[in-house]
């Protein structure tokens, strides 16, 4: 280990430091410490297919369109960061989600990566992959 690896993610404008603290802020539903890391322009792309699927724009138009609505449908929802490919500002997260949904009792186990950008200590761009059939599947009867 290296003293980078020991370095405290809350602090660094690191790019996987930035994409780890959004991961913790959600985990939390600490929405303003998760509007936090991200641009004023910030664009936030979740997955055509996937029941919240297109382009949100600004920090709060991503917590009130993705974050606040996938806390309103589905219990425990939460993605599980296992892996971090760090290219200068491109940062990719290998993981999953999961969930319950609220309405269908459905749980939800589905692999993701997600693209980030990171500039100047803040997301400027995320683009969300994952396997929508899995996610529409848990949350149709």
């Amino acid at each position: 280990m290296t003293a980078r690896d020991h370095q405290d993610p809350t602090a660094s404008p690191a790019p996987r430091d930035v994409v780890r603290r959004q991961y913790l802020a959600a985990a939390t539903g600490d929405l303003d410490a998760l509007r936090s890391t991200m641009a004023p322009d910030v664009e936030w792309t979740e997955m055509a297919g996937f029941p919240l699927g297109g382009t949100y724009r600004t920090p709060g138009g991503v917590t009130s369109g993705v974050m606040e609505v996938l806390g309103r449908d589905w219990a425990d929802w939460t993605t599980h960061d296992d892996v971090y490919v760090v290219d200068g500002e491109n940062v990719v997260m290998l993981g999953r989600y999961t969930a319950t949904h609220r309405t269908t009792g459905k749980e939800l186990n589905a692999r993701v990566a997600h693209y980030f950008v990171v500039r100047g200590g803040l997301i400027v761009r995320f683009e969300q992959f994952t396997d929508t059939w899995a996610v529409v599947h848990a949350a149709t009867d």
